[in-house]
């Protein structure tokens, strides 16, 4: 039956001709966006885990921030205690040469003092961003014998946590202004002669060639031995943290990029994909005009059957 009042055809042909322009404007904006879930309405499911996930790999970023800080740290304390062994060797093997009866004590001692005061200067310019694990008052509000770093940001569910690596300041101190309880400040007592010492304060120029003088001198190069001992410990467990620090930055790196991936996967649109329909769209907007006005032209004939 034809209808002046319904044009079934025009109406089916306008239906399909929408249908196809919103299909192509959605094709449209995904191509100019690269993304297939764009919004919530998109996909409410993939759009949330995609955010959360970006969320994520935002503090995760910032984790690696904090592992890059916490590596500079560690770096200058093990540079800072390895150039302080080396002085350190140096005084030791002044003393080994004050060991022997008749040489002058005194200029060896000059020469002492010059090393500790490099180490003292050695110590208190290992500092960075303000922290200083080599030289430290124990007695301040803001000290703390164990450093952590910010090492991993974790999400279980609706909880996170965030994961910290610890590293023990404590055995590595070289100086403590509080109580003298560094590597190099602890004070030790010579056994004959009731002389209290340091490594920084030790001072063999009044030293005699009498035997109670040089056991006090052999004790106090035992001393200065032990200091280096230390100090290779603490330098051992510094290149160690510094060394977790690092794999873990790579492992941090790596987990980024995976959950990169996994967001581009729920929410990334296939660009071949996307131009192989955005061409076949095309032709249907096309064809769908066309039908349109075909269906339209239906009306016109009606005016025929009255002429």
């Amino acid at each position: 039956m034809s209808s002046i009042n319904t044009n079934t055809a025009a109406m089916t042909a306008l239906k399909t001709l929408a249908n196809t322009n919103k299909a192509l404007e959605q094709t449209q904006s995904r191509i100019s966006t690269g993304f297939k879930v764009g919004e919530a309405s998109d996909n409410a499911a993939y759009w949330s885990i995609a955010t959360t996930m970006r969320s994520d790999n935002s503090a995760m970023s910032t984790v690696q921030d904090a592992l890059g800080l916490g590596s500079a740290l560690l770096d200058v304390a093990y540079t800072g205690t390895n150039s302080a062994i080396k002085v350190v060797d140096e005084i030791k093997s002044k003393l080994v040469a004050a060991r022997q009866p008749g040489v002058d004590r005194a200029k060896i001692q000059a020469e002492i003092s010059q090393y500790q005061e490099q180490l003292q200067g050695i110590a208190d310019a290992a500092s960075f961003s303000g922290q200083n694990f080599l030289s430290v008052d124990s007695s301040a509000a803001t000290y703390n014998a164990t450093k952590t770093i910010v090492s991993s940001f974790t999400r279980s569910g609706s909880s996170v946590a965030i994961g910290t690596i610890s590293v023990d300041v404590g055995s590595s101190k070289l100086f403590d202004s509080n109580d003298q309880s560094g590597i190099l400040d602890t004070e030790s007592t010579t056994t004959n002669g009731g002389v209290t010492y340091s490594v920084l304060t030790l001072d063999i120029s009044t030293l005699t060639d009498s035997d109670n003088d040089l056991a006090d001198l052999e004790e106090i190069i035992g001393t200065v031995d032990g200091a280096i001992q230390s100090m290779t410990t603490s330098a051992s467990d510094l290149g160690a943290a510094k060394k977790r620090i690092g794999l873990q930055q790579d492992f941090v790196s790596n987990l980024m990029d995976a959950v990169d991936r996994g967001v581009s996967q729920l929410v990334d649109a296939d660009m071949n994909e996307e131009s192989a329909r955005l061409s076949a769209l095309q032709v249907q907007q096309q064809l769908g005009v066309q039908a349109l006005s075909i269906a339209n032209q239906n009306s016109q004939n009606i005016l025929s059957l009255f002429r």
